[in-house]
């Protein structure tokens, strides 16, 4: 058989070369011709948030794409990815992306984002939770804008918004004739982290002059919170507090090495993890000290418990509590020494308590001392935020630390919450010099530290912040270097019923290939088959006329 296919293709060569030449070999060359996808432009993404909180799913649940590029501007968005410019974001189109079955959103952040319009930034930290508040089935991604990337965007914003003026006719000429961009995603799909364990630290000063002393405990949560994790550097929620309760921890140490004012406190400084998960780390550090052990400092004589929240900015101070202190107590002695304190060294800073009541009926605690007040400790959460629904304490537009010397333009500060090295130094000689008081009277000693370790460019995300990352053993270098016992605790999920799942897949390398859209393909195929028809019929006639 394959003898014979190969006689009449022999033949026909021979007899006809010319006709077979303008037959075959045109169609040949446009079948075999390649037109391989040209790599654009690859480029870091990274995920939205994905957990688990007390069996609530939240955020994305996906990380697979693969599928073409359009903007909201385009007709249709169905099994397409949506890609949008965080200065033209908008909820509605971003729902309107969802509602259209959309194959994934990616949202271009500026490089510098300070300079966008305080405005936009406002608007955007309102949405961050509105956006993680339900689960989404498609995948949403962040990228840090570049030139290429600018460039696929305008390309593609072009291409999608020129169909709506166009006629049928037009729309699938432009469609197929048009270079499109293929984005693609090198990770796998993501899936649920085992036995992640969340480590928290503590470390103590001991007082003199007997037994059974006052404890008073210092408290801040130093994992960061936003709609994206590799996104969520939390300068000031809760970098700030951090570095006060670090300061205030080399200031004591100070105090603590001479007998001479060597106090008759204890002090115990812990800091903690999951503090943006329901405060997981405080929780079992309780269930630790109060139920599993017959000797801790938290079972004795606890004079309060002092949180720190988001002190690195502003001209207010507010000091929030479950149920207003006693007079006579330790800590209504701190309340009026903090009001004195602010009043006559700092009048630039307007301070005020705040009362709310523990709501277990949410899901969510609203600060870090209502853990201490549901197991019956004297506690309060001292912040610079009157409330604690405020946007910038979970905002990925928290990530800015700023001196003096770098304020933007004729000393305005950058949009957006952010950290001023020189009010978060003056808060913290605030908070200093009214905890001495309230220990023995005693003026500020001392001269304020490095108080930006943790208010710089530096993720701290529950999710990436294990026990051996950088963050967790520069705080334990730092707490060792003042304290002693410095311990670190840990908190697994239960493996039957957790109350926290995290997952991964959370920073991924994307792919954006220049190639032509599908219908180009079945438009080249129409083509060739009505140019092998046109072909045919011609040397059909062509044979008739030979044998008349």
């Amino acid at each position: 058989m394959f003898e014979e296919a190969s006689e009449v293709f022999d033949n026909m060569f021979k007899s006809s070369f010319p006709l077979t030449f303008i037959v075959f070999i045109p169609a040949v060359l446009i079948l075999v011709s390649p037109l391989p996808a040209e790599a654009a432009h690859e480029f870091t993404v990274y995920r939205m948030q994905q957990y688990d909180l007390q069996g609530q799913p939240y955020g994305t649940r996906n990380a697979i794409l693969n599928t073409e590029a359009r903007t909201v501007e385009a007709e249709v968005l169905s099994r397409r990815c949506v890609i949008m410019r965080l200065a033209e974001f908008s909820y509605e189109e971003y729902q309107k992306a969802l509602r259209q079955s959309a194959g994934a959103v990616v949202i271009i952040l500026p490089k510098n984002m300070s300079a966008m319009p305080q405005d936009i930034v406002q608007q955007f930290m309102e949405l961050e939770p509105e956006m993680l508040a339900t689960e989404t089935v498609v995948p949403v991604y962040f990228a840090m804008e570049d030139d290429e990337l600018l460039s696929i965007y305008t390309q593609t914003l072009t291409s999608s918004s020129s169909q709506g003026s166009l006629s049928a006719a037009e729309v699938l000429l432009h469609t197929a004739t048009a270079n499109g961009f293929q984005m693609v995603t090198s990770g796998a799909q993501s899936k649920a982290i085992s036995d992640w364990a969340i480590t928290s630290l503590e470390g103590r000063l001991a007082g003199v002059g007997g037994e059974d002393l006052p404890t008073i405990v210092v408290v801040a949560h130093y994992d960061s919170f936003g709609v994206a994790p590799w996104l969520s550097y939390g300068a000031d929620s809760n970098g700030s507090g951090v570095s006060m309760l670090l300061e205030l921890a080399r200031l004591f140490s100070k105090l603590y090495t001479y007998k001479r004012t060597h106090a008759g406190y204890n002090l115990l400084f812990f800091v903690s993890g999951g503090g943006k998960f329901n405060y997981q780390g405080t929780k079992r550090w309780l269930e630790d000290n109060l139920d599993h052990t017959d000797s801790s400092l938290l079972q004795d004589n606890v004079a309060f418990v002092l949180c720190l929240d988001t002190l690195g900015n502003g001209d207010t101070m507010h000091l929030h509590v479950s149920k207003p202190p006693k007079e006579g107590s330790p800590q209504f002695t701190l309340l009026k020494e903090l009001e004195l304190v602010s009043e006559n060294q700092f009048p630039d800073v307007k301070f005020s308590m705040v009362h709310k009541k523990i709501n277990l009926a949410d899901d969510m605690l609203a600060w870090e001392h209502e853990r201490f007040g549901i197991r019956r400790l004297p506690a309060f959460t001292l912040s610079h935020l009157a409330s604690h629904r405020l946007a910038q304490r979970a905002s990925i537009m928290d990530a800015r630390s700023v001196s003096p010397s770098s304020r933007h333009g004729a000393g305005e500060p950058p949009a957006g919450p952010h950290v001023d090295v020189q009010k978060l130094s003056r808060n913290t000689k605030l908070v200093a010099e009214a905890l001495a008081r309230v220990i023995y009277n005693l003026t500020e000693k001392g001269a304020p530290g490095d108080l930006q370790i943790f208010t710089e460019q530096m993720p701290r995300a529950a999710q990436l912040v294990d026990k051996d990352s950088s963050v967790v053993s520069t705080l334990e270098y730092h707490m060792g270097h003042y304290l002693k016992d410095v311990k670190r605790h840990y908190v697994r999920a239960d493996k039957r019923d957790p109350e926290f799942v995290f997952y991964d897949q959370l920073k991924q390398t994307m792919n954006a290939y220049r190639v032509k859209p599908a219908i180009f393909d079945l438009l080249l195929a129409v083509c060739i088959s009505a140019y092998l028809g046109v072909m045919y019929l011609a040397i059909q006639e062509l044979s008739h006329c030979a044998v008349e």
